[in-house]
């Protein structure tokens, strides 16, 4: 049964993908379903084990999310996918996958910053004066440095699909499973 959660998993994410990559949004139409075929998979093939298993990934990735998207730099798009995530890898590969997704969000957000170099220039010109300021009155007065245009939005959702599928890779190589019950 593995096999039939690791294909509705990668079909998921490379539907993300698109969709983000396209609209800037990841439809509930993909999200809620990953979630409930998590859950219901779980639970048919280990019962109540199958089941917490499930739901406690599901907690992890939805609980891991939901700081970055309340302090506005999140969509609720992205934490619904993170939540279907966990709730198809379970506690374990979920918190590798979350932690791989962190760091391939940060290699893209470095790549978009370095594919437009104003904006690089700017958010290096606000720390300076952010620590700057810092140093001198040990206070924080963060006042930004414009730039001609906005930074276009990351579609973290690839970096979602990226981290998932990353570390369904490596915990399938230690253990021979996309994941570990």
């Amino acid at each position: 049964m593995d096999i039939v959660i690791t294909a509705i998993l990668l079909c998921a994410l490379a539907v993300a993908v698109v969709t983000d990559i396209r609209s800037q949004r990841i439809p509930n139409l993909l999200t809620f379903p990953l979630m409930i075929a998590g859950l219901v998979i779980h639970a048919v093939t280990g019962g109540w084990d199958g089941l917490l298993f499930s739901l406690g990934g599901f907690g992890l990735g939805l609980g891991v999310m939901i700081v970055p998207f309340l302090l506005g730099v999140m969509g609720a798009g992205d934490v619904k996918l993170m939540a279907g995530v966990g709730a198809c890898l379970g506690v374990e590969t979920a918190f590798a996958a979350f932690l791989v997704t962190c760091l391939a969000g940060g290699v893209y957000a470095l790549g978009m910053m370095l594919r437009h170099m104003d904006h690089l220039k700017a958010v290096l010109a606000n720390f300076k004066h952010t620590l700057l300021v810092l140093l001198s009155t040990r206070t924080i007065d963060y006042t930004p440095v414009a730039t001609e245009r906005a930074l276009p939005r990351l579609c973290y959702g690839v970096a979602i699909a990226a981290g998932t599928v990353i570390s369904m890779v490596l915990t399938m190589a230690e253990t021979g499973a996309p994941f570990v019950r």
